[in-house]
């Protein structure tokens, strides 16, 4: 087994959490590096890309979220086996990456600007990510993305529509989520009372 190390934010959830929840389900052993937002800037000054969250690969740094948890994902089981079921896994997570992206510039904002971002991501985008999240997971059997199982593509679907619904951020319902994709709530109670959430926690 290869030397692993993992460098994220300290705190539960975003990007990160899906890979560091899949490498403790599977008892892989590896160093989390945590880093708390305020010292973003010195704690990346190493990277290249000066961004999170990045996987030490016996001292190679490896970037990227999704081919981060497509590795991970592989050495704990966590990630379909076919071609077909692996596009399904990607699909789903580039989604989530895609709505990610529309994120994270509204926490740089303040005020009207905030609220009028936050505003419109509730109107334009939200609603169509998660109508189609929800089609996908429907045409999957309804209760997983891919394989029919746990995959890197509940967790990571499931980190960000657990944020959605938790109040934490300013100027978006906390039931955004059950107003366009009722399914997608279901989901998120299933993912977290599954054993490989509750064992990788």
């Amino acid at each position: 087994m290869p030397k692993l190390r993992f460098h994220y934010f300290d705190f539960p959830g975003g990007r990160g959490e899906p890979a560091r929840i899949a490498l403790r389900f599977a008892n892989i052993d590896f160093e989390d590096i945590r880093f708390p937002a305020e010292t973003f800037v010195e704690s990346t000054a190493g990277f290249m890309l000066k961004q999170v969250p990045v996987l030490e690969i016996d001292g190679q740094q490896i970037t990227q979220s999704n081919a981060i948890n497509r590795y991970v994902g592989k050495l704990a089981g966590l990630y379909p086996k076919t071609d077909f079921e692996q596009l399904l896994c990607d699909e789903t997570m580039d989604i989530v990456e895609d709505i990610t992206t529309k994120i994270v510039p509204t926490f740089f904002m303040q005020g009207e600007q905030k609220k009028s971002a936050r505003e419109d991501l509730c109107q334009n985008i939200f609603p169509k990510y998660l109508k189609f999240l929800e089609q996908k997971l429907t045409a999957a059997g309804g209760e997983y993305f891919a394989d029919k199982r746990l995959t890197m593509a509940d967790l990571k679907t499931m980190m960000l529509t657990a944020h959605l619904c938790s109040g934490a951020l300013d100027h978006v319902p906390k039931d955004i989520v059950s107003q366009y994709a009722p399914l997608l709530v279901e989901h998120i109670t299933r993912v977290s009372q599954h054993p490989v959430y509750i064992k990788g926690q």
